[in-house]
């Protein structure tokens, strides 16, 4: 079986470490995306991650020993979920994360500022990491994260290996012919919701050959009838939602429901900013490179 590209990268970092002599309550100023400046540990030794995304980037750089506490929705990799859980994000606990006694709590884009700052005010550093708009910016949260938890070498390690990789599939590209693609982010009577090219998503597509018919949108509505109009080549919906969107009119009018071709994908390696988008764009690109 395959080793993910992450575990391959950590590998290549393991017995070439070294670690210079730091004050043992050595701290580090940091500015995070929220603007906020925070006094972190230079070297934590309990964390606690309230994003998905960042218990994931923590696994890649080998720092779960680190982690003492993660929420409901961080179960990547699977030997996430033995690790406490503190509950949701949209509900956060914040008396349940002070208990566990962190030195340091590192928060995403679901957090909101007050829930990091009532942390703060409890004397809980906390810093704001925060999904960027665009795929590069999955480099920058690598380092940021690696740099947070001591982790830098790895940072750079993975960084670099993820850049090697996105090169090598670009250059598998057919640029003769880029079909159109639509991602469902959701669907039904709520609405239509899909990324637009202000996204990482939107990178995702191009990266693995694709055209998002919503690359000229900003935000995440979007309208059935243009949805119709523009009749894409192929749809891409997380595995869960794909039968219930098949069944679904009007969309069963859509050539590429009716044609079969309807992408099921593993929604955390889109959805997140993680290091499986690598897996994304491979998955994706199989997939277009079929028609």
């Amino acid at each position: 079986m395959k080793k993910p590209l992450w575990i391959a990268c950590l590998i290549m970092v393991i017995g070439c470490q070294h670690s210079p002599t730091v004050p043992e309550n050595a701290t580090d100023t940091v500015v995070d995306d929220y603007g906020r400046t925070v006094a972190v540990p230079h070297s934590p030794t309990r964390i606690v991650s309230t994003s998905p995304a960042v218990t994931e980037i923590i696994f890649a750089l080998g720092g779960d020993r680190l982690l003492v506490g993660r929420t409901q929705f961080c179960t990547y990799p699977s030997e996430a979920v033995r690790i406490e859980n503190i509950g949701g994000i949209s509900n956060l606990n914040v008396e349940r994360i002070a208990s566990l006694h962190p030195d340091l709590v590192i928060s995403g884009s679901m957090i909101p500022e007050r829930s990091i700052d009532q942390l703060s005010v409890m004397g809980v550093a906390a810093v704001c990491v925060i999904e960027q708009p665009t795929f590069d910016g999955l480099y920058r949260n690598i380092q940021r994260i690696g740099q947070l938890i001591g982790k830098k070498t790895e940072a750079d390690s993975l960084t670099n290996c993820l850049r090697e990789e996105v090169t090598s599939l670009t250059a598998k590209q057919d640029t003769g012919h880029s079909p159109t693609v639509y991602y469902v982010v959701g669907f039904g009577g709520g609405g239509n919701f899909t990324a637009g090219g202000n996204s990482f998503i939107d990178d995702i597509i191009t990266m693995a050959g694709g055209r998002n018919i919503a690359h000229d949108m900003e935000g995440w509505n979007y309208g059935t009838e243009a949805l119709l109009a523009q009749n894409p080549d192929y749809i891409i919906v997380r595995k869960e939602d794909s039968a219930a969107f098949c069944r679904m009119h009007p969309y069963t009018m859509l050539d590429a429901v009716k044609s079969g071709r309807v992408i099921a994908i593993e929604s955390s390696t889109i959805d997140l900013q993680v290091p499986r988008n690598i897996d994304a764009i491979r998955f994706l690109q199989r997939r277009l490179c079929q028609q």
